[in-house]
């Protein structure tokens, strides 16, 4: 059998915590600041945990080896 390859998109935008949950950065903040208001730049500050459902499908697909 081939080995699986994680997709090299993927492990750019995705981690996987030790916990098993998958951390993204979120969208929006990197161009076109000018636009945005003060409140919607700070609170894009930081990551978010996707979905279970949805880190399921990453895991499976993009980070098989994560």
């Amino acid at each position: 059998m081939p080995k699986l390859k994680t997709k090299s998109g993927a492990k750019k935008r995705f981690k996987i915590t030790g916990t098993g949950k998958v951390v993204y950065a979120q969208r929006g903040k990197r161009h076109g600041m000018i636009k945005r208001t003060n409140k919607q730049i700070r609170n894009l500050r930081g990551t978010n945990i996707l979905f279970k459902t949805d880190g399921d499908n990453v895991k499976k697909f993009f980070l098989p080896n994560g």
